[in-house]
């Protein structure tokens, strides 16, 4: 079987959270993370590009790949379809790249039956009201739109628990700083270093496994 020697982080959160903003600010930081692209079958948004935001894709393609086996995860969302693509991906972790999802929390259910290891971060608002005007200022949805999705954040925001980390983007700057010390962290557990350093390990002596824990 290939080492992997990457990590996966999904990125979760209720859409007004700032999540986007969160990752784009990583990634400036931090140019040796990988950012997957989704798939969708929408039509673009005035400003997005393909391979850049997002792999458009006719439903026909998306379908083809979805049934081959090509998607880690997808979902069918008002009559579109969205996904994350299984080869740029496990590519990547081959490699040693850690990579980036942008994901709902459905999204990072099926990602964790191919991967449990993958590390959740769930971006929290300071609160509904908070989320509500960060939804109205950034002029992007209709206010029927923005409803429909303050009413879904709920749901969502419940399925934090799932995650291993939890960040409240109330100060952008603190969060931005937390969200580079928890890939900072991930990056020194035992398995990722003893992937990312097997010849160091062995000739230390050092169990590939580690040992179960002795604690009562």
């Amino acid at each position: 079987m290939t080492q992997r020697s990457g990590n996966i982080f999904m990125i979760v959160a209720p859409s007004g959270a700032g999540k986007s903003s969160l990752v784009n600010a990583l990634l400036a930081r931090d140019e040796s993370l990988a950012l997957s692209i989704s798939c969708t079958t929408r039509t673009p948004r005035p400003g997005e590009q393909d391979k850049r935001h997002y792999l458009f894709v006719g439903h026909g393609e998306f379908q083809s790949l979805r049934d081959e086996g090509g998607m880690l995860e997808w979902a069918e969302v008002h009559g579109n379809f969205y996904g994350t693509p299984r080869e740029p991906v496990e590519r990547a972790l081959t490699a040693g790249t850690d990579v980036i999802l942008e994901i709902d929390w459905q999204g990072a259910r099926q990602i964790r039956d191919h991967y449990p290891q993958a590390v959740g971060i769930f971006i929290l608002p300071p609160s509904i009201e908070a989320l509500e005007t960060r939804l109205k200022t950034r002029g992007q949805d209709a206010p029927q739109v923005i409803a429909r999705r303050l009413l879904a954040a709920g749901g969502e925001m419940a399925h934090a628990s799932d995650c291993e980390y939890v960040i409240i983007n109330q100060e952008f700057s603190l969060a931005v700083e937390q969200l580079c010390h928890i890939v900072a962290a991930t990056r020194l557990r035992y398995a990722t270093q003893a992937a990312r350093h097997a010849e160091l390990f062995t000739q230390l002596g050092i169990r590939k496994t580690p040992l179960p824990s002795t604690n009562p």
